[in-house]
């Protein structure tokens, strides 16, 4: 991880050669890395169930006869300009609630908070920003996806404190992170089905083992100030249970395209996302922080391989 003099103006595990240090004032910085615009492996994974869904449901809707292709394009920008949005939201939300955790915890203690270079009013106010920026995106959708949006804010709320009374903070994540599973479904029939559903259990599951290889860059300095995690629940023998979850969240997936009649693309897609998965259990060391974010960061591209498979199904629908 990168390490920079307290006045750098830097964060330490974000790379100290991203845009946003090349393109911003220097004044802007602390709000930039308060959105996470300087790990944007974020709003990716955010963003995958969402374009998953939207996908698996145009091409069930090009079966029909109803598919759009300026609405799918629509779509996908919308879900991409939210993510980033609600993400950024989310992640200064996130800080506000942990600002003196944060203080205690190596990896963090560099961020805007808890170095002191924005004040929790500029916080709040950047949130409530970004938020707005979120609810425009959201009233382009139909009404119903609109409910699903404000009823995913519930599961927003409760994720910063999930760390405080449960070992199992990653699925409160999983709850909020794979929301788009639904929505995108629900952004082109204005309703929901069981393939929806589905893919929404397969994304919590997902997002709970990406996750636990994530937390455990803090589990040292989790178990000093008592903050729970799947990475401490774990222990020192994650394998049975990323193979649990990355297995069930293979499952589940599969079961989402059997419902919406998904075509051969997609299952080879998911097969090659499958294959990755593996790979992460394999080779995963717990006790290298580093490998543990590169393997975190990893998961952006199995989002991308299930994505491609899906939208391959698409364009042969169209054929």
């Amino acid at each position: 991880m990168n390490t920079f003099p307290a006045d750098s103006g830097r964060v330490h595990d974000a790379p100290s050669n991203n845009w946003v240090y090349r393109a911003l004032p220097r004044a802007l910085w602390p709000y930039a890395q308060l959105a996470r615009w300087d790990r944007p492996i974020g709003w990716q994974l955010l963003l995958w169930p969402c374009l998953w869904s939207a996908a698996l449901a145009s091409a069930t809707a090009a079966s029909l006869g109803s598919f759009s292709a300026g609405r799918f394009l629509f779509h996908v920008f919308l879900f991409t300009v939210g993510a980033i949005a609600m993400r950024g939201a989310g992640c200064t939300y996130n800080d506000i609630v942990d600002h003196d955790i944060d203080m205690e915890v190596a990896r963090t203690r560099s961020r805007p908070l808890p170095s002191g270079r924005v004040t929790r009013f500029q916080a709040k106010a950047f949130m409530v920003l970004q938020a707005l920026v979120g609810l425009l995106v959201l009233l382009q959708f139909n009404g119903f996806t609109v409910f699903l949006g404000i009823v995913s804010l519930a599961l927003v709320a409760i994720y910063p404190f999930a760390k405080r009374f449960t070992d199992w903070p990653q699925f409160f994540l999983g709850l909020a992170f794979s929301w788009g599973a639904i929505v995108g479904w629900s952004a082109e029939f204005g309703g929901l089905s069981l393939a929806a559903v589905v893919l929404y259990g397969a994304a919590i599951a997902w997002t709970i083992g990406y996750d636990t290889i994530y937390a455990y860059q803090d589990r040292e300095d989790d178990e000093l100030i008592g903050v729970r995690s799947t990475a401490r629940r774990f222990g020192d023998n994650p394998r049975p249970w990323l193979i649990g979850l990355y297995g069930l969240a293979v499952l589940l997936m599969s079961l989402a395209f059997v419902a919406a009649g998904a075509g051969f693309f997609a299952y080879a897609g998911l097969l090659v996302a499958a294959v990755m998965l593996g790979y992460q259990i394999l080779v995963l060391n717990i006790h290298d922080p580093l490998q543990c974010l590169a393997l975190f960061k990893f998961n952006s591209v199995v989002g991308l391989i299930v994505f491609a498979g899906l939208v391959l199904t698409l364009l042969v629908r169209l054929i």
